[in-house]
């Protein structure tokens, strides 16, 4: 990863013959061959940052090599495309950054979660911002600092919290999440890989059938809290544990003869790997699918 450098006086020939001539001066594949050579100085790039053409100055913003004022440039870019490339260089600045994540497009924002330059104090304004998905991005942070865990814990979305209650690490926001009174946070601490056998056994006993459904299809389980679910009375509970590939193979025969032909029978036709488990999904990072479509970019509201 290249350090950003503001650059000054003449340009520096990169020895293709080609960077000392002005942008307007040649076609625009010639300038998008010339934003994307490694070799083009460092003067020129900033030249192209002001391209008319939005593909060459999108292939400028996604250069770790760009210089700090080309980047700087192109964060006030009127095409979104250009500036959401900007917020996902991992060689953007911090005060870039900090920019970006109050951009008025969602797209822009949500990019500036994934980027690992991302620092605490863009995490900071990310936990203040009125933007739900960006907080939940936030949420999903691997080594989110307490204090922001601290505060994601109060949030006023029951989704953020629960993806927070999904991916932390942290021991004390589990317990905390653990006395949530919205099921869907609950839900997702049970599918948290990193809760104890003694806070397992406390969701294997929730009142709400979601949350032990999702206990028993995303984490092991004692014998005691197993042999009490295998006779769950919701048959949705029982029909996620013959479906799960974590059950121990002497469960799934006792559910084979449950009462619920259902149940039953998807335990009887049970096969590992036949994608009969529900996973816990990755954490997201904004990324998008290139494309337009309903809430796509092209689409979204600017």
């Amino acid at each position: 990863m290249g350090k950003q450098q503001d650059v000054g006086g003449p340009d520096r020939q990169s020895g293709s013959g080609t960077t000392n001539h002005p942008a307007g001066e040649v076609g625009a594949d010639a300038r998008l061959a010339l934003a994307q050579d490694p070799t083009t100085s460092q003067m020129t790039l900033i030249d192209l940052a002001s391209d008319p053409s939005t593909v060459v100055r999108k292939a400028v913003a996604s250069r770790t090599d760009a210089p700090a004022q080309a980047l700087r440039t192109l964060t006030r870019d009127p095409d979104r495309q250009v500036r959401e490339a900007v917020a996902r260089n991992s060689s953007t600045s911090v005060g870039n950054l900090l920019r970006l994540v109050k951009d008025a497009d969602r797209w822009v924002r949500w990019a500036v979660a994934g980027n690992p330059a991302c620092d605490e104090s863009v995490r900071q304004v990310m936990a203040a911002a009125p933007d739900k998905e960006l907080r939940g991005l936030l949420a999903e942070t691997q080594e989110l600092e307490p204090e922001l865990a601290a505060r994601l814990i109060n949030d006023v979305s029951p989704e953020v919290r629960e993806r927070l209650a999904t991916a932390t690490h942290d021991p004390d926001v589990i317990t905390a999440l653990m006395a949530d009174r919205t099921a869907r946070v609950r839900k997702g601490v049970a599918r948290n890989p990193r809760t104890t056998a003694a806070q397992r056994s406390v969701l294997a006993q929730d009142p709400v059938v979601d949350v032990r459904a999702a206990l028993v299809r995303a984490v092991e389980l004692d014998e005691a809290d197993l042999e009490r679910l295998v006779d769950d009375r919701s048959a949705q509970v029982r029909l996620a544990m013959a479906k799960s590939e974590i059950i121990p193979s002497r469960i799934r025969e006792a559910l084979g003869r449950d009462p619920d032909d259902t149940v039953a029978s998807a335990a009887r036709s049970f096969r590992p790997g036949a994608g009969n488990s529900s996973v816990v999904r990755a954490p997201r990072v904004g990324h998008r699918r290139s494309g337009t479509g309903p809430g796509r970019p092209g689409g979204a509201t600017r």
